[in-house]
Order: structure tokens, then C-alpha cells, then sequence
């Protein structure tokens, strides 16, 4: 391998796995065609192509938005042009985990709504349960269509110091980010052509296809050519790109709740040649907003009468409502118990360990150590509201205590898990940076589908262990290698 300033100038953190180098400071053996290729290229080279995807970014107008960062609306997702790589058996690994914890989270999320065997054999305490915001009562009962709730997830991975997969969280009420795994793509082929073919790196631009083939699956009427919609918030949502780019590569209808009228217990669309049935509604609205007459009267975002139609079966929604309380952060330490009660099975990924501040004497334990430990609502999301204590005053350290205190079943507790590092080009340098996985899997009548990727989020910030783009992270390109040949 020739050699090159890149990556004599690496060097890995201490105590951290590293994505590409090894325990013995040699490269990982599926890391070497990237770095062989990117030692041939001149900083000069590489800053070029990191213009052209900020470039592209910018004129395809892949951006999110920042509610509270006072600079405008939207701002460009930062992308690191260097690939995040997987193996094949790494890959492997990690589509079983996923396949086993989504099964497991889909029977739980049943049961609870019907029988609650679960909780009657005191493997899940009801108290859990009923105190979450996310457990809707106007689920109870409710025949969803093949007995699938979570159609979309997105399950965050994070590796320890010691390359172990642990599920950071699951994601599934309306997981999002999908897009930029797929923009993310689509602008690595423009950065490095050669590059994927060489590597063998598998495809993720089926997703697409496959949501859109399951979604056709759901429908209520048995018809040729059933009405699917994606339900967007509008303009000012933080993921409205995503919303359009998916609508456009499924050839749907982009819908806000404007667009939709409930009659007879039935969902039509607005057109301008009247009104047209709707068969399957992907929303990308919360539970709350969904129908004003059920749940937050004052959503101007919703459909009323949806929850009416739903209930009659006449159209499916995606992800089912009430999804909620299986990702809830506090019913979270419960899915490997979940895993082995539905299915006779050890958890294949592991959970970080979580600590309920609703106990008292868990809670006793972790203020005794919350400089070592990552303290977050139950239901919070995109960073907001974390405490990190490695990195927290003592002010800080107090203060947040009293938000604790203040509604302890609302915060969990988690050791500080050092998270993997990869290699990111910064100012023309190759520098580590901590990096998590969210992968994609898709939940149709025929199983669940993972597409060979997901969404590697970046804490671009030195030291920093936060990789939302909320709070200053970016992404890179995942690719996933193909087995070797027999």
C-alpha cells in the first residue's frame, strides 16, 4: 500500500474502536481499497470533491432544519466524504439483531394492546405502560392489518471500546433520516465512481421500492391501484426534504392535513376533479396532531374523523398510531426480557445498561455518579434535553437533578458509552471522529427487509460524543461490503 501523509498523521483515540484501524495500529483489512485510492488523491483533490458535495447538497436542497440556532430555517447537512465501511459478517450480525429485536417490539406492541400477557406474567410492570404519553387507550383493541405495527424503524447501534453492537435506541413512531442515506449515496457516486464498484459495496437505493411495495400490501381495498399518501406536517418541519424526496421516489401524493377529508368513515384526498378515496396514509405526523376530534383539538395538522376511519378499517396508517410506547426510553430496558418471553431467544444485540430514575434506589445510585453517566428524557429526541456528565459542571450537574426530581419516570440513565470512531477528511487531514448507525428496516406482509446501509451519523465536534445534526453532528456514506466469492 502506497503511503501517505493522510494516514501517517492518523492517530486513533485511546480506549475507542476504531472503524479502520485495528488493535495492532495495522489497517482493517476492508479499509485498505479506500485508502489506497484516497492516498493517490492530493489534498487539493479531495478539497475539490468536498466542495462539489457541499455543492450538491446545496442545489438539491438537502437540508434540515434548526428550530432554535438563530440562523434561518434550513441549513445543509454536513457530510464527511470518507465512507463508513461494514463487513459482510459484521453486517450479518447486525441484521439478525434487528430482525429479532422488531419482531419482539411488534408482539409486545400487540399484546399490550389486546391481551397484556406480557404484563399479567410481571415481565413488564403495567405501571410502565400506562404512564407513558405514547400508550393510547384508542388503540386498545384495534385490529391493525397483519397484526403490524412498526412498518418503518430505525434502530440506533453504537459500538463499545471493545467493538461490541449495542441498540442505543429505538425509533419507531416516525423514524427519520432515510433520505440522506440515500442522498448520501447517490453524491459518493459522484465523488468516487470507481471506488464502489471495486469495493463491492451493496445497493440501498431499493428502499424506495420495497416501502412502496409493502405500503401497496396494506391497503383496505382490494384494487389494482390503491390511493397511498404521505402525510407531511408542511414547510416547516424539520425532515420536510426527506417527506418530498420519498413521496417523489415512491410517485405519491405529498398530502398535509388540509389536503384530506374524512366522510362516512372513509378518507378522500382533495383533487381538482373531486374528491378521491385514500387507501394507506404514510404519516410523518405525531400521534397527538393526527385527528383533532381524538387527540390534540387544537392540531390544525391532522384529519378529523382519521382515527374513525382507521378504527372501521377503510385505511391504514403507517406506522400504526400508539407505536410510541415501544420506543419510550423507560420500556426500552425491557426488550431483551421482551425478546426472551415472545420468543424463546437470547438477545443477539445487546441494550446499554439504563438505570430508571423513577426508582428510588437506582436513582440514589446514579446521582452518586452522574459525572459518568448520560442522563435523557423518556421521550425526548434529537439530542435535546441529555445531560452528557463527563462533560457537565457541577451547576449543571445540580440543576439538572431538579429537573429530575421534578417527574423522575420522565428520565433514564446510562452509562457513558465511548462510541466507535472513523476517519473524517477536516482541513485536509484525516481525523477520528465518533460515529453511530441507524439502520433501515421495513416491516411488510412478507417480513422485514434491511437494506445493506442506514444513516452513520458523525459528532463532528473534537471530542464530542452528540452526532445529531440538531446539535452539530453530520453523516457520512455507509457501505456495507458483499460476501467474498466461494
Amino acid at each position: 500500500m502506497e503511503e501517505s501523509a493522510y494516514f501517517d498523521q492518523y492517530s486513533p483515540i485511546d480506549n475507542v474502536w476504531d472503524e479502520m484501524y485495528g488493535l495492532d495500529a495495522n489497517v482493517r483489512e476492508h479499509y485498505r481499497k479506500v485508502i489506497d485510492y484516497i492516498s493517490k488523491e492530493s489534498a487539493d483533490d479531495l478539497n475539490k470533491k468536498e466542495e462539489l458535495a457541499k455543492r450538491l447538497f446545496m442545489s438539491q436542497g438537502i437540508t434540515f432544519t434548526v428550530y432554535n440556532s438563530g440562523e434561518g430555517i434550513e441549513k445543509i447537512f454536513p457530510f464527511d466524504i470518507i465512507p463508513r465501511i461494514i463487513t459482510a459478517d459484521e453486517w450479518a450480525f447486525v441484521e439478525r439483531g434487528i430482525k429479532q429485536r422488531l419482531n419482539a417490539l411488534n408482539l409486545f406492541l400487540k399484546d399490550i394492546y389486546h391481551n397484556q400477557f406480557i404484563v399479567k406474567d410481571g415481565i413488564v410492570p403495567i405501571d410502565i405502560i400506562y404512564s407513558c404519553p405514547h400508550f393510547l387507550r384508542e388503540m386498545y383493541q384495534l385490529q391493525v392489518p397483519y397484526d403490524i405495527y412498526v412498518h418503518i424503524s430505525g434502530i440506533d447501534l453504537i459500538r463499545d471500546e471493545d467493538g461490541t453492537f449495542y441498540v442505543l435506541e429505538d425509533n419507531l413512531r416516525t423514524p427519520s433520516g432515510v433520505s440522506y442515506m440515500l442522498e448520501n449515496r447517490e453524491i459518493t457516486k459522484r465523488l468516487f465512481p470507481d471506488l464502489l464498484p471495486q469495493c463491492s459495496v451493496r445497493s440501498v437505493t431499493e428502499y424506495p421500492s420495497i416501502l412502496y411495495k409493502n405500503l401497496l400490501a396494506l391497503s383496505p381495498r382490494q384494487i389494482h391501484n390503491p390511493t397511498i399518501v404521505l402525510l407531511t406536517p408542511g414547510i416547516y418541519n424539520s425532515a420536510y426534504f426527506e417527506h418530498t424526496t420519498l413521496a417523489r421516489l415512491m410517485g405519491v401524493e405529498l398530502v398535509e392535513g388540509r389536503d384530506l377529508v374524512v366522510n362516512n368513515h372513509k378518507v378522500y384526498m382533495k383533487t381538482t376533479t373531486g374528491l378521491q378515496q385514500v387507501d394507506v396514509i404514510y404519516r410523518r405526523v405525531d400521534d397527538e396532531f393526527l385527528d383533532p376530534l381524538v387527540f390534540n383539538p387544537a392540531s390544525m395538522l391532522g384529519v378529523a374523523g382519521l382515527m374513525g376511519a382507521y378504527r372501521k378499517g377503510n385505511v391504514a396508517i403507517v406506522n400504526a398510531t400508539g407505536t410510541g410506547v415501544a420506543d419510550d426510553k423507560a420500556v426500552y430496558a425491557y426488550v431483551p426480557d421482551m425478546i426472551r418471553y415472545y420468543l424463546n431467544e437470547e438477545p443477539i444485540l445487546k441494550n446499554v445498561p439504563t438505570h430508571q430514575l423513577g426508582n428510588p434506589d437506582e436513582r440514589e445510585m446514579v446521582f452518586k455518579n452522574l459525572n459518568k453517566m448520560v442522563v435523557k428524557k423518556t421521550n425526548g429526541s434529537g439530542g435535546y434535553g441529555m445531560l452528557m456528565g463527563h462533560a457537565a459542571s457541577e451547576q449543571e450537574i445540580d440543576e439538572y437533578k431538579k429537573e429530575i426530581l421534578k417527574d423522575p419516570r420522565n428520565f433514564i440513565a446510562q452509562p457513558t458509552i465511548s462510541l466507535s470512531a472513523a476517519p473524517c477528511y477536516m482541513q485536509g487531514e484525516l481525523k477520528p471522529r465518533r460515529v453511530d448507525l441507524r439502520p433501515y428496516a421495513l416491516y411488510g406482509p412478507d417480513g422485514i427487509e434491511i437494506v445493506p446501509g442506514g444513516l452513520t451519523r458523525v459528532a463532528l465536534k473534537e471530542g464530542s460524543l452528540v452526532v445529531n445534526s440538531s446539535q452539530g453532528g453530520g453523516s457520512k456514506d455507509t457501505w456495507v461490503l458483499s460476501p467474498p466469492a466461494p
